[in-house]
């Protein structure tokens, strides 16, 4: 359990019309009526060529909690709106729907349902908000770490970015998910006993400042912790001042404890150059086990170029641009209906607009991913309706959802249904993975992506195809509505 939970509930932390929509169903005669809802976004952040699902487990937290108070009952009442018998309903709430999602971890492209909901119109449309802030908000931040882990090239990636988070749920669910797409460590502390996230630290230019010098400041902190000292060295001068006082500390401090200076920090100048010279300073002494540890408002596109440009860094601390992502901080994800149930049917639905990217794919679905056998490499998604059935053992033809001509036929593959039962029936059947598990998940599927299609610029776009089927129903409803106006 997270202690983020705050002492009053979170029951209304939704948007109001979630509660006017849902009273006018109750009173129109819909409080049982089956809905369907899907979650997903229409474009990767950072024009990436996919994202990284996240924040299930806080939903889940979110629904085994879900309950109304006397408080939630009155507020309502007072609005002046809400029928009786919708209050006596939320009084007496049972959660009720069937929830299918990929599990957390998984890389997931534009347009396919990260998450889906199936159950009482009210209860389903209850639940928008919350799904919205929680897997938008994970997803966009995993999404993020991940490009940045991979501009690393295998060094360490520690989340640095706390005090620059939105709030204590952005530091905390932040780091998780950064932890999850590949990060090593968070010094957000208390992810440590939430989660099991290592946290990891040395001390800010205000320890160098309080010491009458800097090798006093050095030396007291080797002094302290000797079995993991790691000195900043950027609070004066790099060079003249911060590098020979850390190697002064070494040879005076800790070499007669029998200890090692595991490593120093720079946070400021030009990291190419700092790191090449102070390299090559700790050769010299003799410190070839020194690590070098930058930090600096990194992000992928700074660590990609100062790799190329020969910098010495063994590991990064990355803070603002990685907890709030900042080059694109919204996820776009959206909450659509895609079946309402009529007479008895769950019947598909649509939602169509000017703009052909927001025009919705209809229907109560599942998500088949394609694993080519002979690379291992996924190859394609193939979105169809629920009931579809198909032979996996015979060659498939999928094409464009869009550009139609575009065909191709898979004859050696491996398919994996992604989204699982979460709840049935308002029942949780879902077993949560721990962290650790999450995030080794996490790096086999990304291990399994195309270089091309993990490219910071231009990636290939992946196939994600819908069936025959379902891209029938998608037409009909479209010329339906075109006649019906």
């Amino acid at each position: 359990m997270s202690f983020l939970r705050k002492p009053e509930n979170l029951s209304l932390l939704c948007e109001f019309y979630e509660y006017t929509m849902a009273n006018g169903y109750m009173r129109s005669g819909k409080k049982d009526s089956l809905a369907c809802f899907d979650l997903y976004f229409r474009q990767v952040p950072d024009n990436g060529g996919f994202a990284i699902a996240a924040g299930l487990d806080t939903v889940i937290e979110y629904i085994e909690n879900l309950r109304f108070s006397e408080a939630d009952i009155e507020f309502l009442r007072s609005k002046g709106i809400f029928c009786e018998e919708f209050l006596d309903y939320l009084k007496n709430f049972e959660f009720k729907c069937d929830i299918m999602a990929v599990p957390e971890g998984t890389p997931v492209y534009p347009n396919e349902p990260i998450l889906t909901v199936k159950g009482p119109a009210i209860q389903a449309q209850m639940l928008e908000t919350i799904m919205l802030l929680t897997v938008n908000h994970q997803s966009l931040i995993a999404t993020k770490s991940n490009r940045i882990v991979r501009a690393a090239q295998g060094r360490d990636v520690f989340e640095f970015g706390s005090r620059r988070a939105q709030g204590n749920d952005a530091a905390v669910y932040g780091a998780r998910a950064s932890y999850i797409a590949g990060c090593s460590g968070t010094a957000c502390t208390i992810c440590e006993p939430l989660f099991g996230i290592p946290a990891v630290g040395t001390m800010a230019h205000s320890w160098v400042q309080m010491y009458g010098s800097e090798y006093e400041a050095f030396a007291n902190y080797a002094k302290y912790y000797p079995d993991n000292c790691t000195l900043l060295i950027d609070t004066y001068n790099v060079l003249k001042s911060g590098l020979p006082n850390a190697i002064k500390v070494h040879k005076q401090v800790l070499q007669p404890m029998g200890k090692r200076l595991k490593g120093v920090r720079v946070d400021s100048g030009d990291i190419t150059y700092l790191t090449k010279k102070v390299r090559k300073a700790l050769d010299d002494e003799g410190m070839q086990d020194c690590k070098i540890f930058v930090s600096n408002s990194l992000d992928e596109y700074i660590i990609r170029d100062i790799l190329l440009q020969g910098a010495q860094i063994d590991f990064f601390g990355v803070g603002e641009r990685l907890i709030t992502s900042k080059s694109e901080p919204v996820f776009g994800g959206v909450y659509k209906l895609v079946a309402a149930e009529q007479d008895g049917l769950l019947v598909p639905k649509i939602k169509i607009s000017e703009n052909v990217e927001k025009i919705t794919t209809p229907g109560y679905k599942k998500i088949y991913r394609l694993f080519s056998n002979r690379t291992g490499n996924m190859v394609a998604d193939l979105i169809a309706l629920y009931d579809e059935q198909f032979d996996f053992s015979k060659p498939i033809t999928l094409f464009d959802p869009v550009h139609t001509w575009k065909r191709k036929t898979f004859d050696d593959y491996t398919v994996k249904e992604l989204l699982v039962p979460i709840y049935k029936g308002g029942r949780l059947v879902y077993d949560s993975p721990s962290i650790q598990h999450i995030r080794a998940y996490c790096k086999e599927q990304i291990g399994k992506i195309w270089d091309e299609v993990l490219r910071f610029e231009n990636p290939q776009n992946y196939y994600v195809d819908l069936s025959d089927k379902l891209w029938n129903v998608r037409q009909e409803l479209l010329r339906n509505a075109g006649e019906s106006e």
